[in-house]
């Protein structure tokens, strides 16, 4: 799995989740990101090893092998600072406390699966994309 490849673990199932990592491959340029869904055996694994609590979390983290991991409206901005066109936007962003964007955040996750949909299993990558999903 390279060390140097930025991990984002995903809710599968969810379409809007789904919908924001076809987004970030389109526009990873420099193919910084890796992926794997939250309820795969990776996901679970990287999770545990960080001490994230797999049943209160259930939306995007992003994981910076050996740096650190972010989760909530600080791993979607970490992840647009990486995309072309979108590190401005996600500078200005970050002058919101995060405790203001989070409940923006946490009121989309709440509702995700309501306004965007769910899916009965994981999204499977296409061969193309294939290479870019942990597991």
């Amino acid at each position: 799995m390279g060390n140097d490849k930025k991990i984002i673990l995903f809710d599968g199932v969810c379409n809007l989740c789904n919908g924001f990592v076809l987004f970030i491959i389109k526009r990873d340029a420099e193919d910084v990101f890796r992926y794997a869904s939250l309820q795969s055996n990776i996901g679970q694994k990287l999770l545990l090893e960080r001490n994230i609590d797999s049943t209160t979390t259930d939306s995007v983290v992003l994981i910076e092998p050996g740096v650190a991991y972010y989760i909530k409206s600080d791993a979607a901005l970490q992840i647009g600072s990486h995309l072309k066109g979108y590190g401005s936007i996600s500078r200005i962003l970050y002058l919101i406390p995060s405790g203001l964007r989070n409940i923006v955040y946490d009121l989309i996750a709440r509702y995700r699966y309501a306004w965007f949909g769910k899916k009965d299993s994981c999204m499977i990558p296409t061969p193309e994309l294939q290479a870019k999903f942990l597991e």
